[in-house]
């Protein structure tokens, strides 16, 4: 759709703007702001945006689709549960929910069966129990709530920094220094709205703080802890200082790395403090086969 804005609708934030002059919800037009589906003036337009008379927005949303979101008897490697919560090890190549692209064979289809119905309802039918999410091809621990209490818990942890998140990575390249951090905001690419950069627009603040492992020719094994959650977060800054993730062909090199399907990203750590009990809890997994075979690789040529 294209609508052009009069005078009596100038200041208007972009998602209200939207929600009046179409049958979106406020909430529905801020999220295709935030998904790149919007934009004013031929750019992508951020959902707190200002419009002017004059204005002409364009924004797209796609045909609904139905999932029929089922539990599915996936084997899941679970490192601690109870009541409130578990904590569940994702292999590379498990998708965390459902999309129009990845109906089943999801996590969430995994703990539908495993959890029987005891899962968080706040993020609706297509994400419950998901707190914060990994990608499909970065493997490693995450957080789910069985109850509304414990996922309000857990979020606003996260939302205040105060829940712990540790990566190991490799990088492309040689290092210069054995720690940095990178403090540059993260926002929807304007070149491409399915991808995320560093920028000024419609963007927010990001810190990533990195420590050196281990250094090979061409490589680098580095420990990534997550100052702040946004999306793609890790492999934006890497790529970003010029050592993107290696096998990562959204942000890095096209071609893929032999025998590295995906980037090499591990979630090793997770802290937080239990919901119930108020006691710090912390869960720490090993590398799993596909990053030390790789390592191995690394260290053997040198």
């Amino acid at each position: 759709m294209i609508l052009t804005v009069r005078a009596e609708h100038e200041n208007m934030r972009v998602d209200a703007f939207l929600a009046a002059q179409s049958e979106l919800s406020r909430t529905a037009a801020g999220r295709l702001c935030e998904e790149g589906m919007v934009k004013k003036n031929g750019r992508f337009a951020g959902k707190s945006d200002r419009v002017a008379e004059g204005d002409v927005l364009e924004f797209e949303q796609p045909a609904p689709v139905e999932l029929d979101v089922r539990a599915e008897d996936i084997p899941l490697d679970i490192v601690y549960e109870d009541g409130d919560l578990l904590v569940v090890n994702k292999p590379k190549g498990m998708v965390v929910h459902p999309a129009a692209g990845n109906p089943d064979g999801t996590l969430v289809n995994a703990l539908m069966a495993h959890c029987r119905g005891s899962l968080s309802g706040i993020n609706g039918v297509i994400r419950p129990g998901i707190v914060h999410r990994i990608d499909k091809d970065t493997s490693g621990l995450l957080i789910v709530a069985k109850t509304d209490k414990a996922h309000l818990s857990l979020a606003a942890q996260i939302k205040e920094h105060s829940f712990t998140r540790r990566y190991e990575a490799v990088l492309c390249g040689r290092l210069r220094e054995g720690r940095f951090t990178v403090d540059a905001p993260i926002g929807r690419s304007e070149k491409d709205r399915k991808k995320m950069a560093v920028t000024p627009r419609n963007s927010r603040r990001a810190v990533t703080h990195f420590s050196l492992i281990g250094q090979y020719e061409k490589y680098a094994h580095v420990g990534v802890t997550l100052e702040t959650g946004r999306t793609h977060q890790i492999r934006v800054h890497s790529a970003y200082i010029g050592h993107p993730v290696a096998g990562d062909t959204v942000y890095g090199a096209k071609k893929p790395l032999a025998g590295l399907e995906g980037q090499c990203l591990h979630a090793k750590l997770i802290g937080f403090v239990h919901p119930a009990t108020g006691q710090y809890m912390e869960f720490d997994s090993e590398l799993p086969d596909y990053f030390r075979t790789f390592l191995a690789s690394l260290q053997k040529n040198g």
